[in-house]
């Protein structure tokens, strides 16, 4: 499980010396990390994982997530709302139940609460530390963690939605980007 510090971050698309975008990597196969993430018993990172993916959050915002974000009462919520720090926005999203399980299961091991971090480290899990989990998770599955990111994970349900309905506009208010420029990128 050596996280590989070879790996640098992009966007998924690097810049090339004539100006020109290098195409962005197909999105890794989310049921490859889940599936490693199960069998090495890693509930948080299972979690983590899955709400990356429903929460199309941002690293900074996803890692100072709250348990009172997330849970109502004993169960987890299917809608969770949080104001991004980039914006200052409030963006709106659904927990799928595969992850309501997730994090259910986690919560209850690690205990704490409302006002604790979802994800503790210290703190809260730093945004680089995040950053190493992706790595470790994208190289444990056999791809290149130069292709792949925290933004990946941001933009993979954007893409699969927008894949299936072609509607720019809804991804851009799921990203809670202010402009259909930032969207379209």
């Amino acid at each position: 499980r050596a996280i590989r510090s070879c790996c640098t971050r992009s966007a998924g698309m690097e810049r090339r010396p004539e100006g020109r975008r290098k195409e962005a990597p197909e999105a890794a196969p989310d049921w490859a990390i889940r599936f490693f993430l199960d069998r090495e018993g890693r509930m948080r990172d299972r979690a983590l994982f899955g709400l990356a993916i429903d929460s199309k959050l941002r690293g900074c915002d996803l890692v100072k997530i709250k348990i009172g974000t997330l849970v109502t009462g004993q169960e987890i919520r299917t809608r969770a709302l949080v104001v991004q720090q980039k914006t200052g926005r409030p963006v709106q999203f659904e927990i799928t139940a595969d992850v309501r399980a997730s994090l259910l299961a986690w919560l209850e091991r690690r205990g704490g609460s409302i006002d604790d971090y979802a994800f503790p480290h210290a703190d809260h899990l730093s945004t680089r530390q995040y950053a190493r989990l992706v790595d470790e998770w994208v190289t444990a599955i056999g791809l290149r963690c130069e292709d792949y990111g925290t933004h990946s994970l941001r933009r993979t349900k954007a893409a699969m939605i927008y894949k299936a309905t072609g509607n720019l506009r809804a991804i851009q208010i799921l990203l809670g980007h202010t402009k259909i420029e930032n969207t379209v990128r």
